[in-house]
């Protein structure tokens, strides 16, 4: 499994002025080209050297043949393996929907602009990342893709700029680098497979299977169709003359009204930290399972909101805001966008303002 990458920006502590400048001087004194020796390389070129010395000690002139046939094949192999990686093109593809914790694929498109000559054996690597992407062979003027498998251990906004395109070809004495910059950057979403319950704002009962379900009249809006029943549907809604032609239980569909959405308000006036985390995934696993549900759902944070919707677009915006947001003591204060009784929130800390829907605290799991 790939090494995770560096900690998410939010996470990290804040770079000081001569940890910004000692970066910016170990990059700028970085060569652009590296020539590394694999172990096998180590020893032919040690050979090399022992067999010189041998053949300046004898004489012999089969020694001064064999050692010169040795270093022109370590000549070759240097020219070879520059010419794999000069003029190469890379277009870095991140990964959509990467989770943290979950390995996600970075795609790269490596193209070979010359006319004649192929590249052989390429691999490209992020900076700070252990996953390297690996092309066997690009014919002159095409392009291949290669993928390279990343976790990030946490959500946030982490920026891609410098790969290292490298090559062990022909012979796997020697790797040569070169460093290729692509800003970028890659939007890791939070975890969101957590076993919450269901919110019941406005002190609507849980749906649970052979419970019923108390809704507020008119919330169910259009009528749509029919669907299998799922445990939890209300028992009014089911069609009984069609359950009992079909010997299985059909419920009837509605299209809820989209006042009726369900507002996930999110306090953000909290230092970052576990707790502040937990609240995080706990709001990202109720927009998850309210999708599954078919039900409409929003965003709203001290930093903005995100329109109520439904269905897997509407889950990426949602995942997607809570990977930017950052939690501060000094965030702007939380505004409900309906009534408070018709919203949930979900906060760090415990001690809510009891004027809320419903309410989930990270400290208890979110329950």
């Amino acid at each position: 499994m790939p090494a995770p990458a560096p900690p998410t920006p939010s996470a990290a502590p804040p770079e000081t002025a001569v940890r910004l400048w000692v970066k910016a001087f170990r990059r700028m004194m970085r060569p652009p080209r590296r020539l590394k020796f694999a172990r096998s390389g180590k020893i032919f070129c040690g050979g090399s050297l022992l067999l010189g010395v041998a053949a300046i000690a004898t004489g012999n002139n089969l020694l001064f043949l064999l050692l010169g046939a040795m270093l022109g094949f370590i000549t070759l192999s240097g020219w070879l393996s520059e010419q794999m990686v000069r003029r190469i093109e890379v277009r870095r593809k991140p990964p959509r929907g990467a989770t943290a914790g979950h390995p996600a694929r970075i795609a790269y498109e490596i193209h070979n602009p010359r006319k004649r000559m192929p590249c052989f054996a390429v691999e490209v690597q992020e900076e700070g990342c252990a996953g390297r992407a690996w092309v066997a062979t690009i014919a002159p003027g095409e392009t291949a893709t290669g993928r390279a498998e990343v976790v990030w251990p946490g959500r946030g906004v982490y920026p891609l700029g410098l790969m290292v395109l490298g090559t062990s070809f022909p012979f796997g004495l020697f790797r040569k680098e070169r460093d290729v910059t692509v800003p970028g950057e890659a939007v890791v979403w939070p975890r969101h497979e957590l076993a919450v319950r269901e919110p019941r704002p406005s002190g609507e009962r849980v749906r649970r299977a052979g419970e019923s379900f108390a809704g507020a009249a008119g919330a169910r809006g259009e009528y749509r169709g029919l669907r299998p029943y799922r445990p939890g549907d209300d028992p009014r809604d089911v069609h009984w003359r069609t359950s009992a032609r079909l010997g299985e239980p059909v419920v009837r569909e509605y299209e809820r009204d989209r006042s009726h959405a369900l507002w996930l308000c999110l306090e953000l006036r909290a230092p970052a930290g576990e707790m502040a985390e937990t609240a995080v995934e706990v709001a990202a696993s109720l927009a998850h399972d309210a999708m599954l549900r078919g039900e409409p759902f929003g965003l709203a944070t001290g930093d903005g909101t995100v329109a109520p919707g439904s269905g897997r677009v509407q889950l990426e915006r949602v995942l997607d805001a809570l990977a930017r947001i950052r939690f501060r003591t000094d965030a702007p204060r939380l505004e409900a966008p309906a009534p408070p009784r018709e919203c949930v929130l979900i906060t760090p800390h415990a001690g809510a303002d009891a004027a809320w829907g419903d309410v989930f605290t990270a400290e208890r799991g979110g329950r």
